[in-house]
Parts: C-alpha cells; structure tokens; sequence
C-alpha cells in the first residue's frame, strides 16, 4: 500500500510531468525523423533531463485553524469550563475571585473583541492557558487538596493558594484586556489623524 502511493505521488511529481513533457518532445522529434534510429535512446534522455531540472516539490503547509477558529473552540471549552466549575463548592472569597475572573474571560470572548483578540497570538494563547490549563488546575487542586487538609489539620488552608492563584490569572486576564483596549485607542487615535491631515491638504488646495 505505501509503494503504490509512492508511485502514485511520483505519477503526479513535477520531476514525472516535466521529464514526461520532454519524453513527448523527443517522440515528435523521432516522428520527423532528427532522432534516427537513436529514438529510444534520445527519448530517455529527455525524459532523464526534465525530471533532473524539474523544480524540487514543496512540502504542503499544515492545515492549521486560523485564530477567528481557535477562538470559537475557546467558547466551547469556555462553556465546558462553566458547566465543570458549577459543580464545585468553593469558599466564598474564592468564589467571588472566580466569578470576578470568569467575567473577564467572558468579556474577552465577546464576538466584538475577539475580531482583535484574533490579530494577537500571544494573547489567544493567554486565553487559551487560562481556560483549558490554569483555571481547571487550580480548582482541581484545590478540591483534592482541601480533602487532605481535612484528614491532616493544621496546614496552611488550601483556599489561601487559591485566592492567589485566581488573583494572578486575574491580573493576567485584566492585562490582555487593557492591551486590547490600548491598541483599539492607538487605532482610533491614528484614523483621527489620518481625517486630520486629509483635510488639511484639502483645505490648502
């Protein structure tokens, strides 16, 4: 099965066609008669020249989603993160971060930001870390965690870690967002400049 694809990838090789399209020249060649009786020789010879200076094949790029794509797979799993974390009991502090945190994420999601979200790979992959990684971690961990405290008291109460751990991702979340709205001001503030100008050059016409 490999050979035969091997074969059938080589059929439609630019070494094939163009040693092909040479091999055609030297059979008409051979029916005007400048080959001879030297026919079969002049034909491979051809055929051999042409696959020697086809242009080597290109690799086909990966089909990778583009950004507006991975953004719709973040909803999804933004949607299966909410469904996860209704389920887990969590101490009020904690709660009231998580809920501060999931709005933000929620926001950054919002079909009117992701248009410039999707112009920023390293804050899709931010958001991406956040949702699929660091926020499940945390919670799971602390879920397991806060079951061994139980058995063992008198460590460090586990919902502390928490805490912290939701501030920072917080922090990074409020981050991305003020990078987003930065840019969009930056972008505002040269299309007045642009209208700006335009109209000084008109008015000294």
């Amino acid at each position: 099965m490999a050979i035969s694809r091997r074969f059938l990838g080589y059929l439609e090789s630019r070494k094939n066609l163009t040693g092909s399209a040479c091999g055609l020249v030297g059979l008409v060649l051979t029916f005007v008669g400048v080959a001879g009786p030297y026919w079969p020789v002049v034909v491979v010879g051809l055929y051999g020249a042409g696959a020697l200076v086809a242009p080597p094949e290109r690799p086909v790029l990966p089909d990778f989603p583009d950004p507006s794509a991975q953004l719709e797979e973040l909803r999804d799993d933004f949607e299966k993160l909410g469904g996860y974390l209704a389920g887990v009991e969590l101490p009020p502090a904690a709660a009231g971060r998580l809920t501060e945190l999931n709005q933000l994420l929620a926001g950054l999601l919002d079909p009117q930001v992701t248009h410039d979200l999707a112009q920023d790979p390293e804050g899709v992959h931010i958001l991406s870390r956040a949702i699929r990684q660091d926020v499940p971690e945390a919670v799971d961990t602390f879920v397991r965690t806060r079951w061994w405290t139980r058995l063992a008291p008198g460590t460090e109460p586990p919902e502390r870690h928490l805490e912290r751990q939701l501030t920072v991702l917080q922090e990074e979340a409020r981050g991305l967002a003020r990078g987003l709205r930065e840019a969009e001001e930056r972008r505002q503030e040269t299309h007045t400049r642009f209208l700006e100008e335009r109209g000084r050059s008109q008015d000294n016409r």
